[in-house]
């Protein structure tokens, strides 16, 4: 057993890559291994700005011997099948073949086919350079005259097995036992025969930090040290150190100050010229919580004065990078909002859905229609998303695009726009992922949920979705914004309704027949008919956004910790049903005289269907509601084996007057009691209640299996019998689908 020792030093890589690249290193090699037969022990990878590294513990001196036994055609086969046999097992002769009896089968050939093992020295030599040619990045180079492909022009690489270097050569660059340390406190090179010697002496001589983790520590805890000698509190940013742990070997921490007459520029602006353009960490007053005129910055060498002339230098970029901030701040004020917004109509939103004045029209009426629903007032909601989008032609905007939406929320505040107003345009873009505050003031999420519905209606429209490949227009961040944004401040819409007409006003009409585009017309211009029609049209579409949209919240609930069968035992009942497993009717089966109450009326209501499906959740955890399952499943099973046999579907009402056990009669009566109270609880939405209703079905369900056959010899009880298990499945399929539950 040996230690193997892998290096890859190259130039810098950048910071973003290197994660992913430690990782697909380890794999890539112990997948070698492993195919090859080599055992070995515990493997652990590192990045760093400049190099890759793996070490696997414990590698096997050599790989396994193989030994495998090929059967061949029977003795006397045709000479066809032999000489297959022999090439496929690597025989010259069929003599070189065994001959195996069976007492069935007779006697065949049987080929023997040994492979020793092979040095794991000579299995590295293989693999390494297989793995450097064939490695993946985001971008690569090549450089020189060479054709070898990397990150960055590839300077070392150190492979030592068992203190012994491991001799290959790639692309011109042979293997050896050397490493470099930081480029100004400890280059060396260095020698090294073993893990220890290595990780020793980078991290003492060679003032290398090799773990990103260690990296990572050390800069959160100077960077929190400095602040708090200085009284001053570290605005957190954890991407940020993530790319600072990959821009430094042996990172040192400095507090830097900056120019406080900057201070009167809004803090996002600021924080993002230090993170974007620098790197750097704003710093804030613990007492007001407001930026303070510091910085921390990360450097990659010890300086003799402490960092004071590194602190400088930072501080006098970051000066010239806020001057130009402030450029754009006041060349900014000076233009109207109403004036910004008059530009949108030269910038084009997407070739068939127009400009994004056209879509600023489409958000600011649907905007409208949403406020009362969502208690906004309509002219408000309307006014916000109007001028929601202006900022986009702002110059700050357009140096830092990521500041869309906030920008327009500090200059609204500045033509004195209602503070509800000036919100809105700020949060109108949130939530932008799963760790995003979610707009929660009624004019803020009555354009939030606009502009994320006019997106989604439009792309539909088009015909433009997503793929299992491909998401380019971001539609499924845009429906799960949607539904965090309903459940967290649990509006109550109907998406289907309120989707319709915007998807319908989409509408062109070519010789080709229907399209959909930004409207010829606009539509209010069109009469009655003409909008019933394009209504009409544009109905399938809405039904597969609908079916997006139930896919996301699946996604969303399932992330959330609800089980995937519940929510799939809701969302069926929006579908047709018939048979046994509520599914459509068979042919030949009549379809049910009667549908139960299903989630198909309100399937667009968000807020109502995680209500469901929390409710079932919490009544299946009961003792009740786990054996009323049982109960549903053994019916539905009979019914199912039953449906088949007399090839119908068994709907209707049981006739008392056919009962022949007292079992009978009190189950009848409980499902009709039950599903009454139910039907009550769920049309109140009382979900509890019409949970509680149907648990009262378990004492008659399990004393009628106990005491009943089902399948008496006299047809009509026998039927009548089918039916009132029939009515056991339709009372339960009143919350919830329980074929789809597991259990």
């Amino acid at each position: 057993m040996a230690d193997l020792l892998l290096e890859l030093l190259s130039e810098e890589i950048p910071a973003r890559m290197q994660a992913k690249a430690e990782a697909d290193l380890l794999q890539a090699l112990t997948a070698k291994l492993k195919e090859a037969g080599l055992a070995f022990g515990a493997a652990e990878a590192w990045s760093g700005p400049r190099r890759l590294g793996v070490l696997v513990e414990d590698l096997a001196e050599r790989s396994e011997d193989v030994r495998e036994e090929r059967k061949g055609p029977r003795v006397g086969a045709p000479e066809k099948a032999v000489a297959g046999f022999l090439r496929g097992a690597g025989l010259e002769t069929i003599d070189q073949a065994q001959i195996v009896s069976d007492e069935k089968k007779g006697d065949f050939y049987v080929a023997v086919l040994e492979k020793p093992g092979r040095a794991a020295a000579d299995i590295v030599a293989e693999a390494v350079p297989a793995i450097i040619r064939d490695f993946h990045w985001p971008k690569s180079m090549r450089w020189g005259r060479g054709e070898l492909r990397w990150v960055r022009p590839l300077q070392r690489i150190l492979c030592v097995l068992g203190g012994k270097v491991v001799d290959f050569e790639v692309d011109g660059i042979k293997s050896g036992n050397e490493t470099e340390g930081h480029r100004v406190h400890g280059r060396g090179p260095f020698k090294v025969t073993s893990w220890t010697e290595y990780r020793e002496t980078l991290e003492g001589e060679g003032h290398v930090l090799l773990t990103r983790g260690a990296r990572r520590d050390l800069i959160a805890a100077q960077a929190k040290a400095v602040c708090e000698a200085a009284g001053l509190e570290l605005v957190e940013d954890k991407g940020l150190l993530e790319e600072v742990t990959g821009l430094a070997e042996w990172p040192v921490v400095i507090l830097g100050d900056m120019d406080p007459d900057f201070l009167d520029l809004p803090p996002e602006v600021i924080r993002l010229s230090m993170r974007t353009h620098q790197k750097y960490f704003a710093v804030r007053d613990p007492k007001t919580g407001d930026l303070a005129p510091h910085f921390v910055v990360v450097a990659n060498v010890e300086a003799p004065d402490g960092g004071k002339l590194i602190a400088a230098g930072n501080a006098k970029v970051l000066s010239a990078r806020l001057q130009d901030a402030r450029f754009f701040w006041d060349n900014d004020r000076e233009t109207p909002l109403e004036e910004m917004a008059a530009k949108l109509g030269s910038i084009t939103f997407h070739a068939k859905l127009g400009t994004l004045a056209d879509k600023t029209e489409r958000v600011a009426a649907l905007a409208r229609d949403l406020a009362p629903k969502v208690g906004a007032d309509p002219d408000l909601a309307e006014r916000a998303a109007r001028l929601a989008k202006a900022d986009l032609v702002s110059e700050m905007v357009y140096e830092f695009p990521e500041l869309q939406g906030v920008m327009g929320g500090y200059y609204a505040r500045l033509q004195k726009e209602p503070e509800a107003v000036a919100n809105a345009i700020r949060d109108h873009y949130k939530p932008q992922g799963p760790s995003d505050a979610v707009p929660t003031e009624p004019v803020s999420v009555a354009v939030a949920l606009a502009d994320k519905l006019d997106t989604l209606v439009g792309f539909w429209a088009i015909d433009e979705k997503p793929t299992g490949s491909g998401d380019p227009y971001a539609l499924r961040r845009a429906a799960l914004g949607v539904i965090r944004v309903v459940l967290d401040t649990n509006v109550r819409i109907g998406l289907e309704a309120l989707m319709l007409e915007p998807m319908a006003s989409i509408h062109l009409q070519t010789d080709e027949g229907v399209k959909t585009a930004v409207g010829d017309v606009p539509w209010s211009w069109l009469d009655d008919d003409e909008k019933e029609n394009r209504r009409n049209l544009s109905k399938p579409r809405l039904s597969d956004l609908l079916a997006f949209f139930a896919d996301r919240l699946k996604v969303h609930l399932r992330n959330e910790g609800q089980r995937h069968d519940l929510i799939d035992a809701v969302f069926a009942l929006g579908a047709p049903q018939g048979g046994a497993e509520g599914g459509r009717p068979t042919a030949g089966q009549a379809a049910p005289a009667e549908a139960p109450r299903a989630v198909s009326e309100n399937n667009d209501d968000l807020v109502l269907i995680v209500k469901r499906v929390e409710a079932l959740g919490a009544f299946l955890d009961t003792e009740d509601g786990a054996n009323l399952l049982a109960g549903y499943k053994r019916a539905a099973n009979i019914l199912r084996a039953e449906e088949k046999k007399d090839g119908e579907t068994f709907t209707g009402e049981a006739d008392p007057g056919l009962f022949a056990q007292e079992e009978e009669r009190i189950l009848h009566s409980a499902i009709a009691e039950a599903a009454a109270s139910a039907g009550a609880a769920l049309d109140r939405e009382d979900f509890e209640s019409a949970m509680g209703a149907l648990a009262t079905l378990r004492a008659p369900v399990d004393a009628f299996f106990d005491s009943v056959t089902v399948n008496a010899e006299e047809k009509q009880v026998r039927r009548n019998r089918l039916l009132l298990l029939a009515s056991i499945r339709d009372a339960l399929r009143r919350v919830a689908d329980f074929s789809r539950i597991e259990g």
